[in-house]
């Protein structure tokens, strides 16, 4: 049977998109998601994206790794489904939608996607880096030669031990470019390799360098491998809410695959 999909990214982070608001797609097929995120003999994507009905807001994101198991909030891929859901004409420019870790409010500009995420309380000092749930988790480090860095062996390493162990973690390598300004890069749980670009982890990075004070500005700047997002925020007494994730998504291409 033959299926249309949708291919987008969002500053490199890619995800092939389904509309399943008729309920036709399985999720529970590990194997076929997997498939279709496999970049030889599938589509090619960091995960895979359910675009749904929702009685609460104006659609529902259910998303999937590239391994084929439904995860945690994914930033970029959230910027993406309203990208995808304004081209499906299910709203103009301000939408609300559901996704695992709750509403989310959002507006598309041209291109340029705005996307509220969750309040922060919890954000969690030690020696050598910071741990925060943005949706996700992220621990989140600073290193000096962040160009040269071995993201994926560094990251493997951090992602699978102690002390999360198998239940793992996102993680954020960083340096400072400037009083409002970092480059990122980040090791994707799920897709068990750096992604060009991480929604959840450059909010976890603007809010862990605001907790540290490398920065006092509430608007920051995020270089990535595939481009630049801006994260916005406020400061409470426990921690961060009115937080903003900015940045383009762009739909790649639409296509039909058999399965």
């Amino acid at each position: 049977m033959t299926h249309t999909f949708f291919k987008y990214q969002g500053t490199g982070n890619d995800f092939v998109f389904i509309d399943n608001r008729k309920e036709l797609f399985n999720k529970n097929n590990t194997k076929l998601i997997a498939h279709l995120c496999n970049r030889r003999f599938g589509i090619g994507a960091d995960g895979l994206i359910l675009l749904e009905n929702d009685e609460d807001a104006d659609f529902k994101m259910v998303y999937f790794n590239a391994d084929g198991n439904e995860s945690t909030m994914c930033g970029n891929g959230g910027r993406c489904i309203v990208a995808f859901a304004n081209k499906l004409n299910i709203f103009k420019d301000k939408t609300t939608f559901n996704a695992i870790d709750g509403l989310h409010e959002a507006t598309i500009d041209n291109g340029f996607v705005k996307l509220k995420m969750k309040d922060v309380d919890d954000v969690e000092v030690f020696k050598d880096y910071v741990f925060l749930n943005t949706g996700s988790p992220h621990h989140v480090t600073l290193v000096e030669n962040i160009k040269e860095y071995n993201v994926k062996n560094e990251g493997a390493k951090i992602r699978y031990g102690a002390p999360y162990n198998k239940v793992g973690t996102n993680v954020n390598f960083v340096k400072q470019i400037d009083s409002e300004t970092f480059s990122v890069r980040t090791y994707e749980r799920g897709v068990e390799d750096e992604t060009l670009s991480c929604g959840t982890g450059v909010t976890a990075v603007a809010l862990a360098m605001h907790t540290l004070e490398k920065t006092n500005t509430e608007v920051v700047t995020l270089n990535v491998e595939g481009g630049t997002l801006k994260v916005s925020f406020e400061k409470t007494e426990k921690g961060y809410k009115d937080i903003w994730l900015q940045g383009p998504a762009t739909l790649v291409f639409k296509g039909e695959i058999e399965w």
